[in-house]
This record gives C-alpha cells, structure tokens and sequence, in this order.
C-alpha cells in the first residue's frame, strides 16, 4: 500500500543509487547540506588536529594522531547514521553550520600563531606574515573542500563511484568476452598508426601533462556523447510507461507491490536531474572505456618492446630516445600507447552507443540503470501525489 513511509524509503532508495536529485522538492537546505554533514565535520576535525599535532612530538604525536583518527571515524559514523533521516534544516540551523564552518578556517590558524608567539618569541617581535599565508591556504582549502563535497552530494557521485568500482570487477572478470568483442576493430583503426615515425618524434618531445589533457579531450567527447544519446533515451523512455514495465522496474525497491492502475504520464526533468542522469550514464560509460583502454595500452607496450627495438626508436625520432622511468623502454613508446588507448577507448565508447551490435552488447546494459531510475521516479511522483492529496 502507498503511505508516507514508501515514498520516504523510495527517496532513500533514489540516494543509493546515485540519482538523489529525482527526490521532488529536492534542494539544499533540505536535501543536500544534511548529508553533507560527516564530510564537512571530517574536514573540520582534520584541520583541529593539525593544530593539535603541530604541539606534540615524539611517541605523544602518534598517540594523538590515533585518537585523532578514531574520534574522526566516529563523528563520520554517527553523523551518517543521523542523516539517514534526511532531516530538513530550519534556516537556523543552516546558518549556523554554514557559520561554524567557515569560522574553522579562521580561527585555525590565529590560535597556532597565537600559541607559537607565546612559545617561541615574545609578543611584537615577529610579523605576523606566517599567519597570513596559513589563513589564506586554510581558507582556499576548505573553500575547495565545501564546493567539492557540495558537488559530490548534489549528483551522488559517492554511490556512483560505488557502483562504478562493482562494474569495474564485473567488467575485469567478463573481460575476455568484453575485450574479444572491442580490442579487433579498435587495432584496425589504430595498428598501423602506431608505426609511424612523425609520431614518435612528436611523442619524444611531448611532456606527460600534455598528453594527459589529450586523455582528457577524449573523455570530454565520450561524454559529450553520452550527453546526446541521454536525451533520445529518455524521451524514448517517456513514451513507454506502461503498468507492466513500471512494475517490473519497481520489483526490489520500497514501490515493489504499489498499484498501478493505467499509464502514467511524463514528468518533465529539470536541468539538475538531467545532470545527475548525465552523470550516471558517463562515469558508467568511462568505466568500461577505462577497461578497454587498460587492454589496448598494454597490448600497444607489448607490441613496442617485440618490435621497436633501441635502433629503430632511433632511426624514426632521429635522435636517441628519451628513456622513460622503466629500464629499457623509451618515453615515447609509453606514450604512445597512451594516445592509442585514449583514443581507442573514446573510439570504443562512441561505436557502442551508435552501431547496433555494439550497442546491444555494450551500451543497453548501461542503460539499463538510467531507465529503471526513469520508471520509478515515475511511479515515485504518483505514489507521492496519492499520498499527499
């Protein structure tokens, strides 16, 4: 029977699975800064026992970075534990964690400069330059650190990270099946590239941040791929919301058994939940990108230290190679086989949401979660108009 408590246990449910924004009303007072709480009092406590450990020396410093430890633990337990309710903050209450938190920046390090001066020199006799510099870091630290956390809770990426790392496992133990199916057309498309001299010439002189933000351009396009693809699934998804598959998608959450009685209409998401859905779908589709990615750059290693030999690294880039941290294995092979592997698991990512065989072997599993979430949030808002009328 729908009541108060499914619809509570049905927004619960929303949070575990990393879509906490299809919650109705969903904002920051009410949602957002209470599960934010063990985050912020964690951080809050780290920097108390930076102070605290900045005092101690010896055996006493590990005594008190252990107690430090545990009563960190222990606040992030209970308050979890406490959040679990998704209290609503008064705006008091908002107010004043929001004030206690930005006061902990602060106050931090005027107390270590008070401390130190009255330990180390007498009262005037040092500016105060060091307290500064500690203030300004402090407060940049715990700026990054709300926003972050803020970020984090808002879309629920601590779930999807969550489920991202169970789908990493499933993916590594599937992977011959997986990597059978991905790794022949993606060295079709990259094999013989991997022989070219002018290449490896750019890829000598090519420093590692650069070729990390070539990584990260690739992953920019697989998610803005995903992001296209998104919107055509859930308009597809909106047309189909039939009671036989809003019952089955509502089978193992708190709205399994609820009624329903004829087709329900679609509800219009707003930019925060297509977002978080966004979300969902990219760290999903990077995940089994990262998988296919890891294959092809140690198939691509392997293959450099068969065939490239010293010689002929030299002979293409025209000078000796830059040698890499590895013995014997020049930096531009690594390398190399980076830009292959960005590029072939973006290539991966992208075939798989538009080809048909791909996208039935390797794109509808990961739709899968983005649908049902679709389908009870669905069911979700009806229950909660029925029980609130």
């Amino acid at each position: 029977m729908a009541s108060e408590a499914v619809v509570r246990r049905t927004e619960q449910w929303f949070v575990q699975q990393g879509a906490p924004t299809m919650i109705e009303g969903y904002g920051f007072r009410s949602h957002v800064l209470p599960r934010m709480m063990p985050a912020l009092a964690f951080v809050a406590v780290g920097s108390l026992a930076w102070l605290v450990l900045q005092q101690s020396s010896g055996l006493s410093r590990w005594v008190l970075l252990g107690l430090i430890v545990a009563v960190m633990v222990t606040a992030w337990v209970l308050l979890s534990l406490f959040v679990r309710r998704m209290p609503n903050f008064s705006p008091r209450t908002t107010a004043l964690v929001l004030v206690a938190y930005a006061a902990m920046p602060v106050i931090t390090p005027l107390v270590q400069y008070a401390i130190d001066s009255k330990v180390t020199a007498p009262a005037g006799d040092e500016e105060p330059d060091t307290v500064w510099g500690a203030l300004v870091l402090f407060v940049i630290f715990f700026g990054l650190a709300f926003v972050a956390t803020m970020l984090a809770t808002t879309y629920g990426l601590g779930a999807l990270t969550r489920a991202a790392i169970r789908h990493v496992i499933a993916d590594l133990r599937n992977s011959m099946q997986l990597l059978g199916r991905a790794l022949p057309p993606m060295l079709f498309v990259t094999l013989f590239l991997f022989f070219t001299g002018e290449l490896w010439q750019a890829m000598n002189q090519l420093r590692w941040p650069r070729v990390s933000l070539v990584v990260l351009l690739f992953a920019s396009i697989t998610v803005l791929a995903a992001a296209a693809r998104l919107r055509d699934e859930i308009g597809r998804v909106e047309q189909d919301l039939r009671p036989e598959i809003l019952s089955g998608a509502c089978k193992g959450t708190p709205l399994s058994g609820v009624d329903i009685p004829e087709p329900l209409p679609a509800k219009r998401l707003n930019g925060q939940q297509l977002r978080n859905l966004l979300v969902m779908l990219a760290i999903r589709q990077l995940v089994q990108a990262a998988v296919v990615g890891l294959a092809l750059f140690a198939f691509f290693v392997l293959l450099g230290l068969i065939v490239v030999t010293p010689a002929i690294a030299e002979q293409w880039i025209g000078a000796p190679p830059q040698m890499s941290l590895v013995p014997g294995v020049p930096s531009a092979m690594l390398r190399n086989a980076t830009l292959f592997a960005a590029f072939g698991s973006m290539y991966f990512s992208v075939i798989s949401m538009s080809d048909a065989e791909h996208r039935r072997q390797f794109f509808a599993p990961v739709l899968e979660k983005v649908e049902r979430t679709l389908e009870v949030r669905a069911v979700y808002l009806d229950v909660r108009e029925r029980v609130r009328a």
